[in-house]
């Protein structure tokens, strides 16, 4: 946090001058977990267009987002980054993709892929729903109790999971089992954790960013801790990074920033 205290304390001194972008994650900083945006946090980014670039950078996949942010999000917002950027879109259009299979080969895909279904099938929870495992473009999101779970059942595992630790313990088990294959993981959202290739995380959008010249890049994101998907992005030297609890200080940080 004082990472993101100190980092704040440099209220933008160039804020006349252009050139300035805010990324956004979705979840927790933009909306609450899996739920849409709201009216009024909508039209607030659509403000905060008349300012500066804006753009959203998530790991979930397109459809997903989309769903979150509303069928029109690649015209309303300027760049729409899925997977961390491994789906891009710019202006409106089609930017670029990237596959995890291509890039990692089919033989340690395997190996995790068996390995987490074995480990999974081991763990007992109050309820395992389906789709443990989604194969992304660009990850898998791995899920204990199953993406199919409700509502409901999504905030007991949260809870639960505060308490045991099961993700956490889940992940490191996993970084000892496949040290040195080129792997990463990140626990983000409320029921599930990420495994892709090292340095696809968040950070991959900024390379993407790289040929737009931006002076200035802020991120936004909940999971800023070590550990937590928004880490890399958030203490990466490109960017400044703002520790966000909820859609509602995202929305006070920015009027701070940029409408004062």
């Amino acid at each position: 946090r004082w990472q993101a205290r100190s980092k704040m304390a440099t209220k933008e001194r160039e804020l006349g001058g252009g050139g300035i972008l805010c990324l956004f994650d979705v979840d927790g900083t933009l909306t609450e977990a899996r739920q849409k945006i709201t009216p009024d946090m909508a039209e607030f980014t659509q403000r905060l267009r008349k300012k500066v670039k804006v753009g959203v950078v998530g790991g979930s996949d397109f459809v997903k987002i989309k769903e979150q942010l509303g069928d029109e999000v690649i015209s309303s917002f300027d760049y729409v980054f899925a997977e961390n950027g491994l789906v891009a879109y710019k202006a409106g259009k089609f930017l670029a993709k990237q596959s995890i299979q291509s890039y990692v080969g089919e033989e340690v895909l395997q190996d995790l892929i068996n390995y987490c279904l074995n480990y999974m099938a081991k763990i007992k929870l109050p309820k395992k729903r389906g789709t443990f495992i989604e194969f992304r473009n660009g990850m898998l999101n791995i899920s204990p109790i199953g993406r199919n779970c409700s509502q409901e059942e999504r905030i007991e595992f949260f809870e639960l999971d505060k308490k045991e630790k099961i993700r956490e313990t889940f992940v490191a088990d996993l970084r000892r089992e496949f040290a040195g294959r080129g792997l990463a993981f990140s626990i983000g959202g409320q029921i599930s954790f990420d495994v892709f290739p090292d340095g696809w995380d968040k950070r991959y959008c900024l390379g993407l960013l790289e040929s737009d010249n931006y002076k200035t890049i802020h991120f936004f994101g909940d999971k800023t801790s070590p550990g937590g998907n928004d880490y890399e992005i958030f203490s990466d030297a490109r960017t400044i990074g703002h520790s966000v609890t909820s859609p509602d200080n995202t929305r006070r940080i920015c009027d701070e920033l940029f409408f004062h």
